[in-house]
């Protein structure tokens, strides 16, 4: 089957962001065509300043386009309020932060049923998806942990696991690896790669090199614009055969 008979996960066209400071207006983004498809592995890479966390935000639907469309899974993300904009986060979206977002107060299940407390999902339900999830990230033996109890690699595959507990299309990544040394960021990222292999579609934001090496394509930004859009070695099989585990759920 060819790739191209495949509307994209994520498309991007002609966008732009403005802000208001004071008076003045800044401009974000430029004129950012962008087209992702299922299954890609994608890095965003940048100089400070140059539109990444504009960027992720849109992506994460934390933002709306000032101008241009944003497409999503087949809906116009750029016609929806800050409500829908909600709702695409829950059903479609999961976030792994460079600083875990994770609750003190919690255990490891707790930290990974929060999504889906948002979802009123029934507490039994939510509880084995939970545990399904940590499991699957090699944490079976840190359940009732709390993250003061935890590694810096084991408090974000408890991240990861909650990003992944409600079985998103798209997961996004903000540094995933900023708070990590070198030994466990690689786990991090072979991490990433399993759940890319199995079916997940992946974009990070990073200034680490390191990350690039393991994306399928590398987007560079420089003010506001995209300077580059290259595949990083040979292309993934992008929509053709079985269906990736996570993509066959949905």
């Amino acid at each position: 089957m060819s790739t191209t008979a495949n509307p994209p996960l994520v498309e991007l066209r002609n966008v732009s962001k403005v802000y208001a400071q004071g008076s003045l207006e800044v401009s974000a983004l430029r004129e950012v065509d962008v087209s992702i498809q299922r299954g890609e592995y994608v890095v965003i890479m940048g100089p400070s300043g140059s539109g990444k966390s504009t960027l992720l935000n849109l992506l994460g639907c934390l933002d709306r386009v000032s101008g241009g469309r944003f497409l999503l899974d087949g809906e116009d993300i750029s016609l929806f309020g800050d409500h829908a904009l909600s709702g695409v986060r829950s059903r479609k979206l999961g976030f792994i932060f460079q600083s875990y977002n994770l609750i003190a107060q919690l255990d490891v299940l707790e930290n990974i049923e929060i999504p889906l407390y948002y979802q009123d999902v029934h507490e039994h339900e939510a509880r084995r998806r939970a545990t399904e999830q940590a499991i699957r990230l090699g944490l079976g033996d840190r359940l009732e942990h709390k993250p003061s109890e935890l590694s810096g690699g084991q408090q974000q595959r408890v991240a990861i696991a909650r990003a992944l507990v409600t079985n998103p299309v798209l997961l996004l990544g903000d540094e995933p690896t900023g708070n990590l040394d070198s030994k466990t960021g690689a786990e991090i990222l072979d991490v990433l790669e399993e759940l890319n292999a199995s079916g997940k579609t992946i974009i990070v934001v990073t200034h680490d090199e390191a990350i690039a090496h393991h994306a399928h394509r590398i987007i560079r930004l420089k003010d506001g614009r995209v300077v580059t859009n290259e595949w990083n070695g040979s292309r993934p099989s992008l929509g053709a055969g079985r269906p990736g585990r996570e993509e066959a759920a949905r």
